[in-house]
């Protein structure tokens, strides 16, 4: 028996809280209670449980017996519970509302007795009084298999009806666990298929937040755990994705109870052409092939067991976000497109030319791909008349009808994930349709009519169908995946053969790549290691570069030129004492470095990290450096809608290394030192890339007079002192991680003349010339600024040398043509091709390029 504290939040029905209560509930316990908290939801809804990670750290799960059958609801309810305190189940619907024509299966009155757990009862009661006891006593005695533990009232306010309700309930045996007055702060937007997911949300967390101190303030959370530890023990395992696969391999599948047992259990890839498929003399087997899952705001509905059961399977799960990401990951080797909201980013989705290009190039290369709803509109010719990736012969539009059903749905033939006649259940929640309905090989037959898109390589479809459920198609799915050819699409130009065998073929297995120079018409072979120098020529005005327009002071030249002089080995010992003392620091630390490049490496090989994060978009070398010592590095990327601001919660808990800029390259904002201080804890790293910081007048935001244990700051000389062929630069903060850093440092990496940088700059003289150019940038960026305001360009308001502009897809191009270049921003992660970075210069070189922009717009 497996002791689990849980409860059940339901409603009589839609409408009446149960989203509010339930996500409060999670953030109030984890918040003001100190638990651990597992969040689920009883159906196939992926946007609550966005909500529920939120509020509770950890991933969201569903629990829903049509989807993965009856038995497996608890396995998967302790498998998402392992660790937690308390695990808290939103309901859907009326406590007693299932599939029709089923007697209320799949509801939560249903899985509430599945998983034998307690009900707490959410009523609104803003239209009602004693009648609210009449609906509790009724739902309480309705079935005698579902334990109501007592009711939270709804929008109710202290007072002569609160108590009039709180009266008639204890009349009936149904304590009172809190009444939650009315408050539209905390309503919840929606959108023609219900709520706005959670990533589309800026104001997410704060809602969460404001939700958990609500809850606290107005439940009773020691009565709502008291009811929550009344629940008996479980009997069984925790689900465990590896064990799934096992089975499935074996010929039965748990959720069909023998019936795909007889239909054949091969997990093996499949070919019409020739069979099942074992591989080819050209492809190439890999230990853990890459899956590219798409991501981001357009795409947010997935089940994570879907990622459990692919890892476990032995593949490497990669998120991309097909709203920004100019191509898929390197190494692909199958791909997966969820659910989402492509209708609501169809535009944006189109101004992603690079990305749609390379993914159709994938798919019909055969890399194995797999779509549901947003994704077969995704692969579709069109949606709504705007042109997507054409991998799929159809075309998508909206339509006045919403398809909203639980069916069962029969293989069509075989495919990439079924063999023909075998049966699963899943679910349909869309409001478009695709011309045609179905290809000439079509995904499934749903009621008798064929539906969706499959190949050897393909299968496209509206249906989710939650793989925890039918392990095998994730089987299936990674086997071909491990067959298949790698897909890389910064080799631009190599045969198939060269890509899959070239030593150097990707960063992400360890190898150091070696790619082909750049040009700036031609895709980048290596984005993370992409420069601006490669935009500028001898005949272009440089827009592309963030060194500093001006001339060295005489004072700095004269440094550099005497360290020539000497024949000794570096002692950077000198300018390590100055640049102590220059920021108020004790010698230990402090780092002198070659460049900040030299730091960034240093960082990645310091320590074996676990889970390294980088804070995109910003500058690539910290990412590449990771990458490079073999770290895989995780992803948290900045919204362009919240003007890429810092929202410290956006990094996982369990991470040991976060890296951010600040002010961050290539979005020039300036980051509150209050925010990158939260992401700090205990046996973790935080690193903050100050490379522009001498840019802002004053350095209010700086964290180099800091004393934070687990805090870094890589500090460079490079643009601000006009010295890019000076790799000058250092480290300063806590000084166990610079001790580190030290260690794993090559003997003299540092030269004489990059020492005598540091020394010069780091005096009261450099100081005020420092301050002085400052201002001088900021003048010429609010000059550059104003300019852009005045042609309607969107870009994001800087505190550096440069600013992110977002003139549109082809006007970098269309510049170069002008004779002037600006650096290329789909390198930056989170950035597409309509992005350019624009480096601040004087005034009239600044109206050259502005009179080019409006030039360009006609």
């Amino acid at each position: 028996m497996v002791s689990l504290p849980r409860l059940v939040v339901a409603a009589p029905s839609t409408g009446s809280g149960k989203t509010t209560v339930a996500t409060g509930l999670m953030a109030a316990l984890r918040t003001f209670s100190g638990l651990t908290v597992s969040g689920h939801k009883v159906g196939p809804d992926y946007i609550d449980p966005g909500y529920h990670a939120l509020a509770t750290g950890r991933p969201g799960r569903n629990l829903d017996p049509h989807l993965v059958g009856e038995e497996r609801v608890v396995p998967l309810l302790l498998h998402g519970a392992v660790g937690a305190d308390v695990a808290v189940v939103e309901g859907v619907m009326g406590l007693y509302d299932g599939r029709l024509g089923t007697s209320g299966f799949a509801s939560t009155a249903h899985v509430a007795a599945l998983t034998s757990s307690p009900v707490v009862l959410v009523l609104d009661v803003a239209r009602m009084s004693r009648s609210t006891a009449a609906i509790a006593a009724g739902m309480a005695v309705f079935d005698p298999s579902v334990r109501i533990g007592g009711v939270v009232l709804n929008r109710c306010r202290p007072g002569r009806n609160a108590d009039e309700i709180t009266g008639a309930l204890e009349h009936v045996g149904l304590p009172v666990l809190g009444m939650l007055p009315p408050d539209d702060s905390l309503a919840t937007p929606s959108r023609h298929l219900g709520l706005v997911p959670v990533d589309e949300r800026a104001e997410s967390v704060a809602l969460i937040e404001r939700l958990g101190e609500q809850v606290a303030a107005h439940l009773d959370l020691a009565a709502l755990m008291e009811v929550a530890r009344s629940a008996p023990g479980l009997e069984g395992d925790a689900w465990d994705p590896g064990l799934a696969l096992a089975v499935a391999g074996g010929g039965q599948n748990p959720a069909m109870a023998g019936k795909w047992a007889s239909q054949g259990s091969d997990v093996v890839p499949f070919s019409r052409h020739g069979g099942k498929m074992h591989g080819s003399a050209g492809s190439r087997q890999r230990e853990r092939p890459i899956i590219a899952v798409a991501g981001g705001r357009a795409f947010t509905f997935r089940y994570p067991e879907t990622e459990e059961l692919l890892a476990a399977a032995g593949c490497d799960v990669r998120s991309f976000d097909p709203l920004t990401d100019p191509a898929l990951p390197e190494g692909t080797s199958g791909i997966y497109l969820g659910g989402g909201f492509p209708e609501m980013y169809a535009a944006e989705l189109a101004a992603n030319r690079s990305l749609l290009a390379d993914l159709r190039t994938a798919v019909e290369a055969g890399i194995p791909t797999v779509a549901e709803c947003a994704g077969l509109l995704y692969l579709a010719e069109s949606l709504d008349g705007t042109p997507m990736a054409g991998a799929v012969p159809a075309h998508a539009a909206m339509s006045e009808r919403l398809t909203l059903r639980y069916p069962v749905a029969t293989a069509a033939s075989d495919s990439l994930l079924t063999r023909g006649g075998e049966e699963v259940t899943g679910h349909e929640f869309h409001r478009t349709t695709t011309s045609p309905a179905a290809g000439s090989e079509a995904a499934w037959t749903i009621d008798g009519a064929p539906t969706g898109f499959s190949s050897d390589t393909v299968h496209a479809a509206y249906l989710h169908v939650h793989w925890a459920g039918y392990p095998h198609l994730a089987a299936r799915f990674a086997a071909a995946a491990h067959e298949a050819r790698a897909h890389f699409p910064a080799m631009a130009g190599k045969c198939a053969a060269e890509t899959a065998d070239s030593p150097a073929e990707s960063r992400h297995g360890g190898k150091i790549t070696s790619p082909a120079p750049a040009t700036p018409d031609s895709p980048p072979n290596d984005p993370l290691r992409h420069h601006g120098d490669v935009e500028v020529g001898d005949d272009l005005l440089d827009f592309a570069v963030n060194v500093y327009p001006g001339e060295r002071p005489s004072w700095l030249d004269e440094a550099l030129h005497e360290s020539l002089a000497s024949a000794a080995y570096p002692d950077e010992e000198p300018a390590r004492a100055a640049l102590a003392k220059h920021h108020g620091r004790e010698r230990a630390e402090v780092l002198p470095t070659a460049g900040a490049a030299e730091a960034f490496t240093l960082v990645a090989r310091a320590r074996p990290w676990q889970k390294p994060v980088v804070v995109h978009p910003q500058f690539t070398e910290p990412h590449a450096a990771l990458e490079q010592a073999g770290h895989q590095v995780t992803e948290v990327r900045l919204s362009a809608r919240d003007g890429f601001s810092l929202d410290p919660a956006a990094v996982p808990d369990d991470a040991d290394l976060v890296m951010i800029g600040n002010p961050t390259n290539p979005t020039g904002v300036l980051h509150p030192a209050t925010a990158i201080r939260k992401l700090l804890r205990p046996r973790r790293l935080v690193v903050v890339d100050e490379a522009f910081m001498d840019a802002v007048p004053g350095e209010p935001e700086t964290l180099t007079t800091t004393r934070d244990d687990g805090l870094l700051v890589i500090r460079s000389l490079t643009k601000h002192w006009s010295i890019p062929g000076v790799r000058a630069g250092y480290v300063v903060g806590d000084s166990g991680a610079i001790n580190d850093l030290e260690a794993v440092r090559t003997p003299w990496s540092v030269s004489s003349t990059a020492a005598a940088a540091m020394l010069a700059c780091a005096t009261e003289r450099a100081s005020a010339e420092a301050r002085e150019r400052a201002d001088r940038i900021g003048a010429w960026r609010d000059h550059l600024e104003a300019g852009l305001r005045a042609q309607q360009i969107e870009h994001v308001p800087s505190t550096a040398s440069f600013v992110l502009a977002r003139p549109g897809v082809g006007v970098r191009e269309l510049l170069r043509d002008e004779g002037i270049a600006v650096r290329r921003a789909d390198t930056f992660p989170g950035l597409g091709p309509e992005w350019v970075r624009i480096a601040v210069r004087p005034v009239e070189q600044t109206d050259r390029l502005l009179s080019a922009l409006r030039r360009c717009k006609r």
